[in-house]
């Protein structure tokens, strides 16, 4: 076997349009087929207003990513973000957790397969499951560019298939949108229930923080494509949810999926095309974007030691992390073989994941004296006082997300979620004290 390599050997090959194409792909999911009906059945048509509450949201809890993202090239993603900021014990919980999310690759793998047999009813959903999640592991292993240009045609077609939405259906909407009866349904405070669940459907951009490594100029494109994307999305969901809010009675679209509304406004070549681009292309991006951020943290985790160093050998020709995107291909492929369901597993960590993320939200305070050098020259400099502020606003954001989470959550998870986070204290506890983790390597550097 060649010798391992490191982070810093990673391709750098990953423009802006790169980045915007897995941001995408990270961020627009078949799940808005279902949640905007939900939402729909929580405000009526004010959900339009809902969407730009969840994007004004998420960039606030994606304002550290921005800032120190914008500052220093971090190789090893979110979990070198989590070193600096927190210390090498936050920075071990925090590689868990990111780890544990990654479980999801078998949920999209499988509901690509669900979504498959609307088109082609009697496919094997766990044969189509398998070849959607070998293509794309296949994909990435061949190299980050390969990875690039096919998440940039799926993109084009998930981006042309919403746009042909709400084109199609803006002409049919009935007059008095925004007037009563239909409009807060629920009033102010279901407007912003209806906020909270939609952060669901525009969260996913900060991802790419995890391709820093990989990125030509990521002080510079990672904090664009992270705004940019947020607000993209929401604006073409916004425009998507006035159709789906607008053309049919409430009653007839509140809980319901899209489903209904694109037959009443799509003709039918345009419509199947919609159900391909909207819910299978979103499934397919997702996947791919999964498995070019995944890897990275638990490559710099394994220099690091905090896993089997042998685990971070890069291939030689493609410069891929081959054995981090195999460990999860395998990962993925475990419940698709035993019918295992995973969502306890997954959910396991996503209260801890949300308590760590307002720590890290409020620890940018101490960029100045982590990186003084390097934030002194960042275009993102703040003085201390404002840092401060945005610090507050962005684990205020953080908070509020957390504490809908908590609400929507069952006593049983959150206990779940205790046993999981002391787990995970304690083996990094046990992983420091046996010293095969000292003094983790310096995973970020200037332009």
């Amino acid at each position: 076997m060649a010798q391992n390599l490191g982070t810093r050997d990673l391709e750098r090959v990953l423009g802006a349009g790169s980045l915007f194409s897995v941001a995408i792909g990270s961020t627009i999911g078949a799940g808005v087929m279902s949640l905007m009906g939900v939402a729909i059945g929580m405000t009526g048509r004010s959900v339009v207003l809902s969407l730009f509450v969840a994007a004004l949201i998420t960039i606030l809890q994606t304002v550290p990513r921005i800032l120190i993202g914008g500052t220093v090239r971090l190789r090893g993603g979110a979990y070198t973000q989590g070193l600096m900021l927190g210390g090498v014990l936050y920075g071990g919980i925090y590689l868990f957790a990111t780890v544990f999310q990654n479980l999801s690759l078998a949920v999209f793998a499988l509901s690509f397969a669900d979504y498959t047999a609307y088109f082609i009813p009697g496919i094997p959903r766990r044969l189509m499951a398998v070849v959607i999640l070998t293509v794309f592991y296949l994909i990435n292993v061949a190299g980050v560019s390969n990875m690039a240009r096919v998440q940039r045609l799926i993109v084009v077609v998930i981006i042309a298939s919403l746009i042909l939405f709400a084109v199609f259906g803006l002409p049919k909407v009935r007059p008095g949108y925004f007037k009563e009866p239909g409009f807060y349904t629920d009033g102010f405070l279901g407007m912003l229930r209806a906020g909270a669940l939609m952060l669901y459907a525009v969260y996913g951009a900060g991802n790419i923080i995890n391709l820093s490594a990989q990125a030509k100029n990521p002080t510079r494109d990672i904090p664009l494509v992270c705004i940019v994307v947020t607000l993209f999305v929401a604006l073409l969901y916004a425009l998507m949810s006035v159709v789906a809010s607008g053309v049919l009675p409430l009653d007839e679209v509140a809980g319901k999926p899209l489903t209904a509304v694109a037959e009443a406004v799509l003709p039918t070549p345009i419509f199947l095309f919609f159900m391909v681009g909207g819910a299978l292309f979103a499934l397919a991006a997702n996947l791919n974007s999964l498995f070019a951020t995944a890897p990275v943290s638990a490559l710099q985790g394994s220099i690091d030691g905090w896993f089997p160093k042998k685990l971070s050998y890069i291939s030689p020709r493609f410069k891929t992390p081959v054995v981090w995107l195999s460990i999860f291909y395998i990962i993925g492929l475990i419940p698709i073989f035993t019918g295992l369901d995973i969502s306890d597993v997954m959910n396991l960590v996503l209260v801890v994941s949300q308590v760590l993320g307002i720590a890290g939200n409020f620890l940018i305070i101490r960029l100045p004296k982590v990186i003084p050098k390097e934030w002194a020259a960042s275009k993102f400099h703040l003085s201390y006082p404002v840092l401060v502020i945005v610090a507050i606003l962005s684990a205020g954001a953080g908070v509020f997300t957390g504490v809908v989470m908590i609400a929507r959550s069952s006593l049983r998870l959150i206990v779940l979620n205790l046993i999981a986070i002391a787990l995970i204290l304690a083996f990094c506890l046990w992983r420091m004290k046996s010293g095969k983790v000292t003094t983790p390597e310096i995973s970020y550097e200037t332009e």
